[in-house]
């Protein structure tokens, strides 16, 4: 039997804002490396992220970005333009790969060479190989 003091769970998601709430929402946009645009905007509840994209002046800066198909997500997890946002959610638009990371890595492999990358490029004298 549980304590009455116990602290209590529950399965049931946090309340959406009543009504007329107002969602703070925070727009991330990377258009190059070690670039990053942000915007804040201020929705209505029930918004979802297309129409945060289009509350957004993104399109504005980036014209291009109308014709390609987005890839979005939300604090890191992939999210669809139809989803409704919450409080405080942080929409992060993705850019498409130049390369491939596995390519990448086998080319910077092939430019370094086996003597001076890897795990144990730098294993200490007499020890054992892999060590």
């Amino acid at each position: 039997m549980r304590s009455s003091s116990a602290q209590r769970l529950s399965t049931a998601r946090p309340e959406a804002p009543v009504g007329g709430a107002v969602l703070a929402i925070t727009l991330v946009f990377s258009p190059a490396p070690r670039q990053l645009w942000q915007w804040t905007l201020a929705l209505p509840a029930g918004s979802s992220v297309a129409q945060a994209l289009q509350a957004s002046p993104l399109f504005l800066e980036c014209p291009e970005l109308l014709a390609s198909r987005l890839r979005v997500g939300i604090w890191g997890c992939k999210a669809g333009l139809d989803r409704l946002l919450a409080d405080n959610d942080r929409i992060e638009i993705y850019r498409p790969l130049r390369v491939d990371p596995k390519t990448a890595r086998r080319e910077r492999f092939g430019r370094q060479g086996a003597k001076s990358a890897g795990l144990f490029m730098a294993k200490r004298p007499g020890s054992k190989s892999g060590y």
